[in-house]
């Protein structure tokens, strides 16, 4: 189930001028709130595929490691590597 919230964010100076030409008949948005919210979900892409890189470097050099460096880990070793 989605939860709502709301939030006010107070902008002023250039950064607010800078949503005005954004938002409105010549802008790419219709309000606010709907730049607010494509702003949020593109950070949250990015973040996600930063994170897919990282994961996917480490395989990559995990793959490539000689076979002998390879040693047994407990579940619980690798989420506590991970934590870190």
């Amino acid at each position: 189930m989605s939860r709502t919230t709301t939030m006010t964010v107070r902008v002023s100076g250039a950064l607010s001028e800078f949503v005005a030409t954004n938002v409105g008949e010549d802008g790419a948005y219709e309000n606010v709130s709907e730049y607010i919210r494509d702003l949020i979900r593109r950070d949250k892409e990015r973040a996600e595929r930063e994170a897919f890189d990282r994961l996917k470097a480490e395989l990559s050099r995990a793959f490539a490691a000689p076979e002998d460096s390879y040693k047994p880990l407990t579940a619980a070793e690798v989420i506590a590597r991970n934590r870190t």
